[in-house]
């Protein structure tokens, strides 16, 4: 019997050389693969073809976050020693949550400058996420000195360099506030999106700040132990009305991305969605029950991560290891960078919860 509260359940042997390092030149030549979850039926795809698996009246939901430029390399001022902050969570106009190297030597009171636009001071620690809260000093506009000064982060297992930051931005971002990117919308072109459109397909999104506890390894043993960060989201009203329209009709909804879906999820309330703005930090695993979402177009993940154990609970623990085998024996590329899976259903077929007004 499967124990799904235990973490080595979800580990998988991935080769190293898998993970993908760089971009693919065109987005939608990414390699998936289809999984009906109903029959088992599996398909090698190009991601382009994405469009022969949608049909009109479907509802495709994506998370229009923009990553921010916030890893900073600066000096302190006393001193001139290197010091690298990275932006998690603004709290207003002047002050953030922030990881901060070399953390222990950065004392409240600490001053730092990253050239003529921008400074900072440590206010004192966040023992929460191990980091510090940071107050910034500029004149202008921030998030335009921000775009001047950061660097876009890339996840920890990319190791090389990328030439064009907008490569690991989705075509349609928007609202700038993410530390990663939802990666799954990385495949889409403008011109695939104006397609699926054009055949029926109704194209609304939402909104997901993506934090760096996307990036956070489950640590404990019994997964029920692991503390999810919180992460702010918004759905307004208009997209809301779509979503609720099509669950009403008995039309599929299908999230592009975990953060997608995690969004729809949390807003969820008596199988309908609710428009507004909230943070959550919902933890989907095995056996969790999808009130809204009958389709997940999303990427390869890390073993043993949150991600893919939101996957498992999607698709089904066994359905996802055959997929993910299938992959490593056809050499398919891993995580950010890499290729992706669309595990759907061909009809609706969500488990709904009804909550009790």
């Amino acid at each position: 019997m499967i124990d799904y509260t235990k973490r080595e359940t979800y580990y998988y042997d991935l080769p190293h050389e898998l993970i993908a390092q760089t971009p693919l030149s065109q987005r939608d030549s990414s390699r998936m693969i289809a999984f009906d979850i109903d029959s088992g039926e599996l398909k090698q795809e190009i991601f382009h073809n994405i469009k022969n698996y949608l049909k009109p009246g479907d509802v495709l939901v994506l998370n229009n976050t923009r990553v921010v430029p916030c890893r900073l390399i600066g000096h302190k001022v006393d001193t001139g020693a290197k010091v690298e902050i990275f932006l998690l969570k603004r709290l207003n106009s002047t002050d953030y949550e922030a990881l901060a190297r070399p953390g222990k030597r950065l004392k409240p009171g600490t001053k730092v400058t990253f050239g003529d636009e921008l400074s900072c001071e440590i206010l004192g620690d966040k023992e929460d996420i191990h980091g510090k809260i940071v107050r910034f000093y500029y004149v202008g506009i921030f998030e335009e000195i921000l775009n001047r000064v950061g660097i876009v982060p890339l996840p920890p297992y990319i190791k090389q360099k990328l030439s064009d930051g907008e490569r690991y931005q989705t075509v349609y971002s928007k609202v700038s506030g993410s530390s990663a990117a939802p990666t799954a919308g990385l495949h889409f072109t403008k011109e695939l999106l104006n397609e699926i459109t054009s055949m029926g397909v109704q194209v609304c999104y939402v909104l997901l700040h993506v934090g760096l506890g996307t990036f956070k390894p489950v640590d404990e043993d019994d997964i029920r132990a692991h503390d999810m960060h919180s992460e702010y989201y918004e759905i307004d009203k208009a997209t809301a009305d779509i979503i609720n329209t099509a669950l009403n009709e008995n039309r599929r909804v299908i999230a592009v991305g975990t953060t997608s879906l995690r969004t729809l999820e949390s807003a969820g309330k008596s199988g309908r969605v609710v428009a507004g703005h909230d943070n959550t930090n919902l933890f989907c695993y095995p056996p969790y029950q999808f009130k809204i979402v009958d389709g997940l177009i999303t990427n390869f993940h890390l073993p043993e991560s949150t991600l893919i154990m939101l996957v498992m609970a999607f698709a089904g623990y066994h359905n996802t290891k055959k997929v993910y085998q299938t992959a490593i024996e056809n050499k398919y590329r891993f995580f950010s960078f890499g290729d992706c899976t669309f595990f759907y259903h061909k009809k609706p077929n969500k488990q709904l919860i009804f909550d009790k007004e």
